[in-house]
């Protein structure tokens, strides 16, 4: 329910507020000494305040200033029977909400408290906006490869220099960008993104620089870019190997000259932002073949960073497992769920050619396909489709029935050995069959330790 507070040294006021707000279902308290109401303000969780001026033992601007110095999450309207113009103009200034006359007109109460509530609901959905976006933007992992990559991080941040971060699909580039902005010295700026595959090439230009009103069709009001939108922060330019040439250009003038000029206009605008921009193709061999401009490759790479693949970092898999865990869990609001170290282990005998992302979005699958508390290995593979390696050779077209049974049975076999740490009895026990059973199997198709 929405709490309002009242803090006024006429009590008849304090009442007379609290019986109207009340019959509109508002959960209501009153002061009749700004100190107390102070400590109630401190204390309990309301939303509104109201605030009368002249008071005995703290007027009004002293209660706004504490209240700015404790800074409390709650929007003060002020009520007066001194409604000049420079209260108003003092009160907005130490933060207040809006200035109601006295005597308090109804109407113009509601809607001031409507108004307020609904700001103060605003702001407490960005922050937790905003914190969701940094508890799922942390970089996760203690391995070495991981590691090098944070300490790249901590060193270019504060430089102010452009990044480029390369690595394959899901390795966690954006996660590294915006690592670098939250460190660097433009945090409390805007951090803004442009992927560059997802916008047609008739239209990144428009994205990058805006436009003005009637410059193209379509165009039917002006619009503006991201880099306008990113000046004094950070513009992230995902997947830039994708950009068109003729983008290119003007990206490069932009980096050179500081300043941009929108599609269709002619005024030159100053831009100052940080470009950091991320690839998962090479582009020394997209310059070769003329897909990319090499002098914008020389601007853009002042510290190259490279993010490790998932292979290169397994030992990182069981903190993913349970950070992605925790986080599927709070997202979907069900019971958390524990991974067993046989089903970690089983995790990390995958081929992740996705990455962090596939690893992600396989979690989220796990335990959702699999509702209970605990999730073992055998829960793993029930979920998880057999390894990429082998399967060319297992769905080669010219595989008889037969053939096709028998190396789908070999891969699925050494899959739990390697994830059972080649434990024969563990494995049997797992596969449902006698231990000879599973010595004739191994046998038959093979298997042997180290060799696949």
């Amino acid at each position: 329910m929405n709490s309002v507070l009242v803090i006024d040294d006429e009590k008849e006021i304090c009442e007379s507020i609290k019986m109207i707000l009340e019959y509109e279902d508002y959960e209501v308290d009153y002061s009749t000494e700004a100190i107390k109401g102070v400590e109630k303000l401190t204390s309990g969780s309301f939303d509104v305040a109201l605030l009368d001026i002249q008071m005995p033992d703290m007027n009004g601007f002293e209660v706004l200033n504490k209240l700015k110095e404790l800074k409390l999450d709650v929007n003060v309207i002020i009520i007066s029977a001194f409604s000049s113009l420079e209260n108003a103009v003092k009160a907005t200034k130490l933060g207040a909400f809006d200035f109601l006359e006295k005597p308090i007109d109804r109407d113009k109460l509601l809607l001031s408290i409507r108004n307020a509530l609904s700001q103060v609901k605003l702001v407490k959905e960005n922050k937790e906006l905003k914190k969701s976006l940094n508890e799922n933007s942390v970089i996760i992992g203690k391995s070495p490869a991981i590691e090098n990559v944070l300490q790249v991080i901590s060193r270019v941040a504060q430089a102010d220099v452009r990044v480029l971060i390369t690595g394959g699909n899901g390795t966690g580039k954006e996660l590294v960008a915006r690592e670098i902005h939250r460190q660097s010295q433009r945090a409390k700026e805007s951090f803004v993104e442009v992927n560059c595959a997802a916008i047609p090439n008739e239209l990144i230009e428009s994205e990058l620089f805006g436009h003005e009103k009637g410059s193209f069709t379509g165009a039917f009001q002006q619009r503006i870019g991201k880099f306008e939108l990113a000046n004094k922060g950070t513009l992230f330019l995902d997947e830039i190997g994708d950009m068109s040439l003729q983008a290119q250009a003007k990206v490069l003038r932009a980096i050179e000259d500081g300043k941009i000029e929108r599609v269709g206009g002619n005024r030159k605008i100053d831009v100052d932002v940080r470009i950091i921009s991320a690839t998962n193709k090479n582009l020394k061999e997209e310059i070769e073949k003329g897909n990319f401009r090499e002098d914008l490759y020389h601007r853009l790479n002042v510290i190259p960073i490279v993010v490790p693949p998932l292979k290169d970092r397994v030992e990182d898999i069981p903190l993913l497992v349970a950070h992605f865990a925790h986080e599927i869990h709070t997202k979907y609001k069900i019971p958390p769920v524990k991974f067993t170290p046989g089903a970690v282990k089983a995790l990390q005998s995958f081929e992740w050619t996705g990455n962090v992302r596939e690893l992600r979005n396989i979690i989220e699958r796990i335990i959702i396909m699999m509702p209970q508390k605990e999730i073992t290995d055998k829960d793993v593979f029930k979920v998880v489709p057999p390894s990429p390696s082998g399967m060319d050779d297992i769905m080669n077209i010219n595989n008889s029935f037969q053939d096709f049974k028998e190396k789908a049975e070999r891969a699925f076999i050494l899959r739990q050995l390697e994830a059972n740490d080649w434990n024969i009895s563990k494995t049997a026990e797992l596969l449902d069959i006698q231990r000879s059973h599973l010595y004739a199997k191994m046998k038959k198709y093979d298997i042997e330790k180290g060799r696949e």
